[in-house]
């Protein structure tokens, strides 16, 4: 089969303090999203969102519905973001074809589509990160360029967190039902991310690790604020956080991560800020 998925239901904080560290990978660790050749998929009941991964190699990839949905299409409910983290590709959303290169974006609206993912060259295959949500409408599909995106600077080499953070599919760039994703480098000798770590109540969001060099990992902080965990991270794998829980994470060495999130509100600053001084 080319396409796959697995279910992972909602967690309480209240469950989650009493996990062990296999208990906490395997309930918010996917670990297994870009197999070459098919289409993974995570179903989170946080929100209904899902997250995936598509490696084309030298046949195009179908995104088929799944048993879960219940539907004919894949986005006749759906709204889908996609980013690509590997080497060139396409996209086709029924007759229209989209080129993306690594760090670019397409945000496909829900609809009776038929979309298929491509790799430009099967030794180099892209990597196509997918996120999608539940539509309540259907908004025009837009490719959103590395030049396109909403760019913001922050952090300091002497807190170890400068970093860009690029706005993909967000309010002001792409219209869409609830979607929002992005994508944040840290610069060499930074490797802290998210600081001050914070909570948004009204929405789950998931983080994406990418480009973390071989040998080298992330610890993905989690939790309530007075009562953290932590789950190391490799290359190509995410976190579930659930809108209980906060978000942060401090690499070995730096790297980059997607965030995707779904929920109340578009409002990209809608977050609970706890500073590191209130973190236990």
């Amino acid at each position: 089969m080319t396409t796959e998925y697995e279910t992972r239901y909602a967690i309480g904080q209240q469950e989650a303090k009493g996990y062990d560290t296999q208990a906490l990978r395997d309930a918010f660790l996917a670990e297994k999203l870009m197999q070459p050749g098919k289409i993974y998929w995570v179903y989170s009941h946080y929100e209904r969102f899902m997250v995936g991964g598509a490696v084309p190699l030298d046949k195009g990839l179908t995104l088929d519905t799944l048993d879960a949905l219940k539907s004919a299409f894949f986005t006749a409910r759906r709204e889908v973001g996609v980013i690509n983290v590997g080497g060139a590709g396409t996209v086709q959303v029924d007759e229209t074809t989209y080129a993306l290169e690594k760090g670019e974006a397409l945000y496909i609206g829900a609809g009776e589509h038929k979309v298929t993912f491509y790799s430009d060259n099967s030794d180099t295959p892209a990597c196509f990160y997918l996120n999608s949500a539940p539509a309540h409408a259907s908004y025009p599909c837009k490719k959103v360029g590395k030049d396109e995106a909403n760019v913001l600077h922050l952090g300091s080499p002497e807190t170890a967190n400068q970093r860009d953070i690029h706005q993909l599919i967000i309010n002001g760039v792409v219209e869409t039902c609830q979607l929002q994703m992005g994508l944040t480098r840290l610069y060499p000798g930074s490797v802290w991310n998210t600081m001050p770590a914070h909570q948004h109540d009204r929405r789950n969001e998931v983080y994406f690790y990418l480009d973390v060099p071989e040998g080298q990992a992330v610890s993905h902080f989690m939790g309530e604020p007075h009562e953290t965990r932590h789950i190391f991270v490799q290359n190509h794998q995410a976190i579930l956080s659930p809108p209980w829980s906060i978000h942060c994470g401090c690499g070995t060495a730096n790297y980059a991560f997607i965030w995707g999130m779904a929920g109340e509100n578009l409002d990209y600053d809608d977050m609970d800020k706890f500073p590191a001084s209130e973190l236990r």
